[in-house]
């Protein structure tokens, strides 16, 4: 009992530090055809401000453009303008999801998509921390190609061909009918053999996370519309309107990009409570182990104590 007391106590204490953010300098955002893209709400301004400034001073590129989940307060609103240079913010509910599902981060997957028309989006989650210099997302961005963070719990690690990955993922490299009625990710997985997308011969596919995903220059919606009214009539309406389906068409559509790259696993990482590699630059820290070991919060410490030194010295500059 009196070890969760203490836990509790801690953990409090930690996230008290961790709004020290709000007195870190604000960000110079650039208008340089770089767009970081993230959907939030109130409850995550904390972590969010974190996600945003520490990506923003190692990748030292582009400018916040925000989605409302609907809960932002004019406060919130206020200080993302001071923070974040004047950040555009769109609201969920003005989105036209066409014949996609609604909700379930559909609504940001097709503004980034509609966005990276003109400019290349990095979708960022607000529980993920840029702790070192990022230069295969600066590699990416030049060279206009997709990137994507690996997923979890996969051995395969690269873009292929859906033939290729289904021999990989599945035993035997036959889906199961337990494969299909499983969990959504896997069900999915199972049926891409199955996918009819007009003009896509040779699909290819990569188990990425969309809590860190680079959409080149020139993407648009309508790969991820196909992807999903090809997937929805093979499992059904009701089994793709479930929380999960928008990350597999993003893995879809970024691994049918042209050259797409997937973040070296050493280096971008998803934390599950091991102790990240050495060389770090990037941790996506999963809900369930946000607390493991205080991982997450000496992170963000850390990232308060660099973006207060940086102000310190663009002042003395000055």
């Amino acid at each position: 009992m009196w070890s969760q007391v203490r836990w509790r106590i801690k953990r409090r204490i930690y996230s008290y530090r961790c709004e020290a953010i709000f007195s870190t300098p604000p960000i110079r955002a650039r208008n340089d055809g770089v767009i970081i893209f993230s959907m939030i709400g109130t409850s995550v301004m904390t972590s969010y401000l974190i996600a945003a400034k520490s990506l923003h001073h190692h990748l030292k590129r582009g400018r916040m453009v925000i989605m409302d989940d609907g809960t932002l307060t004019e406060l919130d609103r206020s200080l993302l303008r001071r923070h974040l240079d004047d950040p555009h913010i769109l609201s969920l509910k003005d989105v036209d999801v066409g014949s996609c599902p609604q909700g379930g981060t559909w609504e940001r997957l097709l503004t980034i998509l509609d966005i990276a028309a003109d400019d290349y989006v990095i979708q960022l989650d607000s529980d993920t921390v840029t702790v070192g210099p990022v230069p295969h997302v600066e590699e990416a961005i030049n060279a206009n190609r997709c990137f994507t963070l690996l997923g979890a719990e996969t051995q395969v690690r690269t873009v292929m061909e859906v033939i290729e990955f289904t021999k990989y993922s599945f035993p035997g490299g036959q889906p199961s009918k337990e494969d299909f009625e499983g969990h959504i990710q896997g069900a999915t997985e199972s049926i891409l053999t199955r996918l009819a997308i007009t003009g896509l011969d040779r699909p290819r596919y990569v188990r990425g996370c969309s809590g860190f995903a680079g959409f080149a220059r020139g993407s648009n919606r309508h790969l991820a519309a196909a992807f999903s009214q090809s997937a929805s009539a093979i499992l059904g309406a009701e089994r793709w309107k479930e929380w999960g389906t928008e990350q597999i068409t993003s893995n879809f559509v970024i691994a049918n990009s042209e050259n797409a790259l997937v973040l070296p696993p050493s280096l971008y990482e998803n934390y599950w409570g091991s102790s990240p590699s050495r060389d770090i630059r990037f941790l996506h820290f999963i809900g369930t182990h946000r607390w493991h070991a205080w991982e997450y919060q000496r992170r963000s410490l850390a990232v308060i104590r660099t973006l207060n030194a940086a102000g310190r010295g663009v002042a003395l500059a000055a």
